[in-house]
């Protein structure tokens, strides 16, 4: 796994070639992997890594890629917009989405 990709694109294709090929999408209490009409609660969740990518023209382009491993083994990504999954998602899983500076 890189330090960093120089698109969005670039880290999903590589990432997916490292094994992390589910398609996960943020629900109320963590995230659903639709394909298999799974939800994972956000206690059974470790985010491994984060890439931020920016938009070069629109800053409403930046986006956060989440690469995730569940307590049942399954390795996938999750890809959100800045900011836009503080609406409708559990205070836990904000926690585990938080961004650590440092």
């Amino acid at each position: 796994m890189k330090e960093s990709y120089d698109s969005l694109a670039e880290a999903i294709q590589d990432l997916q070639r490292l094994g992390y090929t589910e398609d996960f999408n943020l629900c109320t209490v963590g995230v659903e992997n639709k394909a298999k009409k799974k939800i994972h609660e956000a206690a059974n969740l470790n985010v491994v890594k984060y890439y931020r990518f920016e938009g070069e023209t629109n800053p409403d382009d930046n986006s956060i890629l989440y690469v995730i491993e569940t307590s049942t083994g399954e390795k996938g990504l999750l890809v959100d917009a800045y900011g836009t999954y503080s609406g409708n998602v559990s205070r836990e899983m904000l926690d585990k989405l938080k961004i650590k500076h440092g």
